[in-house]
């Protein structure tokens, strides 16, 4: 079946980098659509950052702080993450889509996800 392996997050001090990657199996990766979400403790999860096979978009929060990219040989997407802040600190999802809903920001048209990564920002 399909799977999303996250990995990359870790304790960091406020201003540093962190770069996440997430690996997918059992589906055509450079067909569909990869999304990064976040969720913190008592949050709803929030959207980040998405691709497609040719654009971008990212939340207003982290726009030009993070970076999404995809490599379709490795079966991976990225989110490198600088500059961070303790307001990011949430575990962080990837989740993938069949392109049927663009660069969606929401995680309900995402068919598959990960088991998340925690990202702890320390001020």
């Amino acid at each position: 079946q399909v799977q999303l392996v996250e990995s990359g997050g870790g304790l960091v001090q406020a201003g540093g980098s962190l770069r996440l990657s997430c690996t997918a199996s059992a589906l055509i990766f450079s067909t569909y659509y990869m999304g990064w979400f976040c969720q913190a403790p008592g949050k709803e999860r929030e959207f980040v950052s998405a691709i497609s096979l040719s654009g971008t978009t990212y939340s207003d929060s982290v726009k030009g702080r993070f970076t999404i990219s995809r490599d379709n040989a490795k079966n991976t997407v990225y989110l490198q993450m600088n500059s961070l802040k303790p307001e990011d600190t949430a575990v962080y999802y990837c989740e993938a889509q069949p392109p049927h809903y663009g660069l969606s920001r929401w995680s309900g048209h995402y068919d598959y996800w990960g088991q998340g990564t925690q990202v702890t920002v320390s001020a």
